[in-house]
């Protein structure tokens, strides 16, 4: 392969579904183990270290997205973990808000400063360590639903929507307004690092929304809007990655929420290509190597799935290739370094 030289411009235009000069790759995330693994050197502990500590880390992490042929560096810091009492999303615990009297007493306006304490050193020093023609994609990590749920819990949550209607609707906004807070102040402090910008918040299973779609109208796409509408005010396009079956509300999200691009995509809800072909003149899409297929098909199945969706998509507008979700510590590097090599040997690296 020739020297490569990242230019994350490619993922500005495929987000906003333009043509690009070559076809970039995407990951929503990569797992450090994995990193770990290909690099044959260990650094991902050094991230909890100082700030020396933390440079060493990012030369790392930077410096593998490099390494493997991709334009911007993948880094966002989830919100959930700023909110205190949750867990109920990710480790299953009891959610903190039950009634009315807790949502009232929940410490709603000291996230963001908590938020930004814990995680501000690490967006700075990831941005002072980009490579030259690099910029990031990403930015605070979680959706309106899935912090919603971080407090709350899902089933809970289900009842809250018959029992207390006035809660219901007040979750969302106030986690709607956190949210502007956070995004606000991380676009003045270090939009400048970042080409695009982009939140996860899964919506769906395998067959349906997990919340009714009106709901998701009524309640949670306004609130993507009102924080869409302010990274694009900074000149960022969004990237919105949603796993789950969404189609019923696919269109709301493009049309009112103004999404630029849209990742996650599993072949047993729909192939590629029919994201491609109901959105594509519509939104840049990105993915299109099922994550299970890296973890279950040998190196030559992988290189002719990757064959496959490059020649479908190369001609069309907005695209990056990659994972249909993410990469996992569970994806043998093997499948992953298949699919990237493929699709490096296609652009003509």
């Amino acid at each position: 392969m020739r020297s490569f030289e990242p230019d994350y411009t490619n993922v500005i235009d495929a987000a906003k579904n333009m043509k690009t000069r070559r076809i970039p790759l995407y990951e929503h995330i990569i797992s450090e183990n994995v990193m770990e693994k290909i690099m044959r050197v260990e650094f991902t502990g050094l991230i909890n270290g100082d700030s020396s500590d933390k440079a060493e880390f990012f030369r790392h992490y930077n410096g593998f997205f490099k390494e493997m042929g991709y334009d911007t560096v993948s880094f966002e810091q989830c919100i959930g973990p700023a909110m205190p009492g949750s867990g109920a999303l990710g480790q299953h615990k009891p959610g903190v808000i039950k009634t009315y009297d807790d949502f009232s007493k929940y410490p709603w306006d000291e996230i963001p400063g908590i938020f930004f304490n814990k995680y501000g050193e690490n967006f700075s020093i990831m941005g002072e360590h980009l490579p030259w023609g690099m910029k990031a994609i990403g930015g605070p990590g979680n959706g309106v639903f899935e912090l919603v749920q971080d407090v709350v819990g899902f089933e809970n949550l289900c009842l809250i929507s018959y029992d207390d209607p006035e809660l219901y609707k007040g979750l969302f906004e106030k986690v709607g307004e956190m949210m502007y807070r956070i995004w606000s102040r991380f676009l003045e402090e270090f939009g400048d690092y970042y080409a695009v910008c982009r939140f996860g918040d899964n919506l769906g299973f395998k067959n349906s929304t997990l919340l009714p779609p009106k709901d998701i109208r009524q309640y949670i796409i306004p609130q993507y809007e009102r924080i869409i509408k302010i990274i694009h005010s900074y000149n960022k396009p969004f990237l919105f990655h949603c796993c789950g079956n969404i189609f019923e509300v696919m269109d709301d999200i493009i049309d009112k929420a103004k999404i630029d691009a849209k990742h996650s995509n599993e072949d047993q809800i729909a192939p590629f290509s029919k994201w491609m072909d109901m959105y594509g003149d519509k939104i840049g899409v990105f993915g299109g190597v099922d994550t299970d297929h890296l973890c279950r098909k040998n190196k030559d199945e992988i290189r002719d799935i990757v064959k496959d969706v490059f020649a479908y998509c190369k001609d069309k507008g907005g695209f990056a290739l990659g994972s249909g979700n993410s990469i996992p510590d569970y994806v043998p590097p093997e499948g992953y370094l298949a699919m990237v090599e493929t699709a490096r040997q296609l652009r003509g690296d």
